[in-house]
């Protein structure tokens, strides 16, 4: 394949060998590591088609952008370092006449611990992961990155990512800190907030993701994965609100 896999990596010893047995019919994939301090990195050192690079973190639309300019090929794949290519989708990037004008998008299926996630908006996902560098990269955003698509056609790929992105309900809690304070270091001086906002957008998300997405059938992991939602847009906003508020002092 001239396809370069490349995964963005902090702390991820309980996930990335399995992400990174999935890729090994690649010749080129780039580990970008960004301060692990558990097994992440000996682990990827032990496969011979890695090439890894430990660098700093600026975001992830950056840092995505970053990684890739340390890949051997232009088409790049992205592969988060919790995430699992299968057979079918493998298949698929092997025979397939890649377009240089076309962004690619996968198909996902999410996981908490073992089991699938069928509901709460995280079924039948398509994510734009593969592009070639030559025609487009990521945006710069430190959240809610993707790739421009600008006059590029879109196409879905056959076969699936399996992604494995909870292990624990203390990652969920861990998660919503960081991504909350990145949306609000994201967003200072661009965007209003308030208490009121931070609490009607957290309510609405669990409404949202319980209900409308069904996360109800998914037993106590759509609950968990509501409540999630629901702290993560709360303190998106009462951080926001707190970073204007310094910001104007």
């Amino acid at each position: 394949m001239n396809i370069s896999a490349v995964v963005l990596a902090k702390n991820n010893e309980k996930t990335i060998g399995n992400t990174l047995k999935s890729l090994e019919s690649f010749d080129d994939v780039v580990v970008y590591d960004n301060g692990s301090v558990d097994e992440t990195i000996n682990i990827a050192k032990s496969f011979s088609n890695v090439n890894l690079i430990e660098g700093e973190f600026r975001g992830f639309g950056w840092s995505k952008n970053k990684a890739a300019s340390y890949a051997k090929n232009d088409w790049i794949l992205i592969i988060d370092s919790d995430e699992v290519v299968d057979s079918e989708l493998l298949n698929e990037l092997k025979s397939k006449n890649l377009d240089k004008v076309c962004v690619y998008k996968l198909n996902f299926k999410a996981f908490y611990k073992d089991i699938q996630v069928k509901h709460c908006g995280w079924n039948n996902q398509k994510i734009k992961r593969l592009y070639n560098r030559k025609t487009t990269s990521y945006n710069s955003n430190d959240v809610h990155e993707d790739i421009i698509t600008d006059g590029l056609k879109i196409e879905v790929l056959k076969g699936n990512v399996e992604h494995y992105s909870y292990h624990s309900i203390s990652e969920f809690v861990i998660k919503a800190d960081r991504y909350s304070t990145l949306f609000a270091l994201n967003n200072v001086g661009k965007k209003r907030s308030s208490p009121t906002k931070a609490f009607f957008n957290g309510m609405y998300s669990f409404i949202r993701t319980y209900v409308f997405k069904q996360g109800f059938r998914d037993g106590y992991v759509g609950l968990i994965i509501a409540y999630s939602h629901m702290v993560t847009n709360f303190y998106k906003y009462i951080k926001l609100y707190e970073a204007n508020k310094e910001l104007k002092k």
